[in-house]
């Protein structure tokens, strides 16, 4: 194990950083993520919480998920770092739209898991990876989560990086498994989300593959 936070109080996310406008709180012991701009206002409303800590290529990134409000998108962040090896912090100030993360002076990989901000992903649920810089999706499966109406949870999340090989599940069901001939070197992770979407996190576990 490499780092473990269980994502339960504020004390847990000492030298984390928000990018955009939003609210953090645990009314249940776990983390709550949310925007406190209106959805009306696009791509300034949505929102990136990033861990401080910096992650080596080879790892498994393990956390719980709950869904508490929709619509809205929910992605994972992960190797994140400088196009030209700057830590992500030392880059130019971002503040939430999604541009700057895919298109910016940033490389990283990102998987949106529960994607239900617009009516055409609520048609058809799918998991999404893709690379950047770039917008290059480059696997898709399905998307195993319910609605926030059936919505039980904790849902484990589970994504593996093992010798470029990227693998996403949810409770143990693989959704998608791709590999990457010039894979990133690592960095940091980040919790993006669409607003109005709202999520709670906990126990956030990386470990080496």
């Amino acid at each position: 194990m490499i780092y473990q936070n269980p994502l339960a109080s504020p004390a847990d996310l000492d030298g984390f950083r928000l990018e955009g406008d939003g609210a953090l709180s645990f009314p249940l012991g776990r983390m709550r993520l949310e925007s406190v701009r209106p959805p009306e206002d696009g791509q300034d409303a949505n929102i990136v919480l990033w861990c401080p800590e910096d992650f080596p290529a080879d790892v498994t990134i393990e956390w719980d998920f709950w869904p508490i409000r929709e619509p809205g998108l929910c992605i994972l962040f992960f190797h994140a770092a400088g196009r030209h090896g700057e830590d992500l912090f030392d880059l130019a100030p971002r503040t939430g739209p999604y541009e700057q993360y895919h298109h910016g002076d940033l490389d990283t990989y990102h998987v949106s898991y529960f994607r239900r901000r617009w009516p055409a992903e609520r048609k058809l649920h799918t998991c999404n990876l893709r690379k950047s810089h770039g917008f290059h999706l480059v696997a898709q499966g399905p998307d195993p989560l319910p609605a926030v109406i059936d919505a039980q949870g904790p849902y484990a999340l589970r994504l593996t990086v093992k010798n470029g090989e990227i693998t996403f599940s949810v409770d143990d069901l693989v959704t998608f498994s791709w590999s990457d001939e010039n894979p990133l070197p690592g960095g940091k992770l980040g919790f993006r989300q669409m607003a109005p979407m709202i999520g709670d996190y906990a126990n956030l576990r990386i470990s080496a593959s």
